[in-house]
């Protein structure tokens, strides 16, 4: 049976050492959620995810979701009494405003208690994940009508909500899509077409759900100009706003996945769905992207998520597998063979796991208080940089940590040997479920794509100059600091190589887009090596900080990893820059007849 410890202590290391959380309680919502509280509210996100939804996460992969013929389903056992304990804590609406039953606390809350529960259980916590998505969008866009009528309940937990982009011919190409939207007359529209791949479309656990779906009205621009948004309830409001009558929206079917079986994913079918126009007509991508884009940082926490839960596991088994002797001599003279912990390649996966996982962790939880500063900073200045933080990072993290996630969910299995291709040890649920989140929410060639040809350019490229600007700065900083030169040598080293490599895409990417094409994915993870390089910089300074001031092995830990970081993974931006450097001429090459 798998193991799993929520690593609250490297949360709050982050968060208040290396983050400096604390010098925020001026933004709305920080003061509540400061010190000893936001330990609590760490502890207590740590108890329900140990104790009640990781014991589901098998339970959820062996029995699945099931269809009856009237197009219920039903969750595993004991999904919908954790979900309960999940809405009764108040952690579907922790960082949503208090005006609609919310906690206002911060985002960055939020993130750290998510990736716990991500962790225990990551079928389980897309339920209340994709009503998040929804919140947001329906906080963005809806009028303030809308907002009182859908959102107490979505917040409470009593109703959930999705996303509907997918049709079976249009995944990422958003302007292929044909589900149609027909005026009744009445301010409603009559939703008709299938989308497919839809996460917690229908379920047990909520009285409604909340669908938000992409559609285009009669008569609209064709392509992604002519997409609206609409809310299509799957039980219509009566005039007390109470579910009533069944709308004309369901689940066709259960798509049959290699993982995350313990979500219900729906093909959902919409005859003539009396929808709501959710903002403009013809601006839904716009709307969708806001929650596309919370949706994506979810996706981000899930790769870290599962990195987390794999690397222990393999950690617990490598200490008590014993097999052959260490290579300097014997370790464990009690016994037959010593552990394999002791043998270099063992640490050499483990230290790589951990390395950049804790390194993502430090990533996300900046960029959350990034958004947090964005929405809650009363500085006009202050909000732009963050939001452009918040913009350019999006990609990296969701690209990097989710290809991370499953190479590392994979490394953690060969640990276990064949061991670890046996389901009982759960290894592999690990891996298949580790696998979707490089596909959804936009396929992570589309990630790398989406940070070349749109986010470097935004707004002149301010963004990603600030991101240099403030990790040069940070480097020359500690540049006489003999202590900190193993992690300022490297990181510098590191942020050449992708300024070279944002300057041969501005020189080379315009000239011919495939330069860009060739370049984006090898681009996306040389810039998440030096964001990484970055945190690793601000989290062994602290480290060495802690360690003056009394000896600590967690932050003695810290160097060793650190050092891991920039020795054994860092030197990988070099060839990350060789490839981009090399162009797209042989890769583009060859007739496709000829693959």
């Amino acid at each position: 049976m798998p193991i799993f410890k929520a690593p609250v202590q490297d949360t709050l290391f982050v968060l208040n050492d290396v983050l400096g959380y604390g010098r925020y309680a001026n933004l709305p919502g920080f003061a509540d959620a400061g010190g000893d509280v936001l330990e609590a509210i760490l502890e207590e996100g740590a108890k329900l995810s140990e104790n009640v939804m990781h014991p589901l996460n098998r339970v959820g992969d062996i029995e699945g979701c099931k269809r009856a013929p009237d197009g219920s389903v039903t969750t595993p056992k004991g999904f919908r009494e954790a979900f309960d304990q999940y809405r009764e804590g108040g952690w579907m609406g922790l960082a949503v405003p208090e005006e609609f039953g919310g906690q206002g606390l911060p985002y960055s809350v939020h993130v750290a208690v998510g990736e716990y529960m991500s962790s225990a259980n990551m079928a389980l916590m897309m339920y209340p994940g994709l009503t998040q998505g929804a919140i947001a969008a329906l906080l963005v866009h809806g009028t303030e009508e809308q907002k009182a009528k859908w959102l107490p309940k979505m917040v409470d937990g009593t109703w959930t909500g999705t996303m509907n982009l997918t049709e079976p011919h249009a995944g990422t190409d958003l302007g292929l899509l044909r589900t149609k939207a027909v005026p009744n007359g009445d301010g409603s529209y009559k939703i008709s077409g299938q989308k497919i791949f839809i996460s917690a479309g229908e379920h047990d656990m909520a009285e409604n759900i909340v669908h938000l779906v992409l559609a285009r009205i009669e008569g609209a621009p064709e392509g992604v100009k002519g997409i609206s948004l609409f809310i299509v309830p799957k039980l219509k409001l009566d005039a007390e706003g109470k579910p009533g009558e069944r709308n004309g929206v369901s689940c066709g079917s259960l798509e049959e996945k290699m993982g995350i079986h313990g979500n219900a994913t729906c093909v959902m079918n919409y005859d003539e769905a009396t929808g709501h126009l959710l903002g403009p007509e013809n601006g839904g991508l716009k709307a969708m992207f806001t929650m596309m884009n919370e949706a994506r940082l979810g996706v981000a926490l899930q790769g870290l998520s599962i990195a987390e839960i794999a690397y222990q596991n393999a950690v617990s088994y490598a200490r008590d597998r014993i097999q052959g002797r260490s290579l300097t001599g014997v370790k464990a003279p009690d016994k037959k063979a010593d552990p394999i912990i002791v043998h270099p390649d063992i640490r050499r996966v483990l230290l790589t796991i951990r390395s950049i996982t804790e390194a993502g962790r430090a990533l996300i939880l900046w960029t959350a208080l990034q958004a947090d500063i964005a929405h809650r900073s009363e500085d006009e200045k202050e909000r732009q940089a963050a939001d452009d933080n918040v913009g350019l990072m999006t990609p990296v993290l969701k690209g990097v940590l989710t290809d991370k996630g499953f190479d590392h969910a994979v490394m953690a299995q060969q640990v276990f040997g064949g061991h670890g291709y046996i389901e009982e040890h759960g290894m592999s649920q690990f891996v298949r479920d580790a696998r979707i989140a490089m596909i959804y929410e936009g396929a992570n060639g589309v990630q790398a794509l989406d940070l070349v040809g749109r986010k470097l350019g935004m707004h002149g490229g301010r963004a990603v100059q600030a991101f240099f600007k403030e990790v040069g700065e940070f480097c020359e900083a500690n540049r006489s600091d003999e202590a900190m030169a193993p992690y300022t040598k490297q990181l510098k080293k590191g942020l050449n190589d992708l300024q070279n490599a944002t300057m041969w895409l501005l020189q080379n990417g315009m000239s011919n887009p495939d330069n860009a094409g060739a370049a984006s994915t090898d681009y996306m993870h040389l810039f998440g090596l030096v964001a990484f390089g970055y945190m690793w910089g601000r989290m062994a300074k602290v480290a060495q900080e802690k360690l003056a001031e009394g000896k600590s092995d967690f932050h003695e830990s810290k160097l060793v990893t650190a050092r891991f970081f920039m020795e054994r993974v860092m030197p990988e931006t070099s060839a990350r820059l060789a490839r981009i450097s090399s162009g797209s001429t042989t890769m583009m090459l060859m007739p496709a007849e000829a693959f």
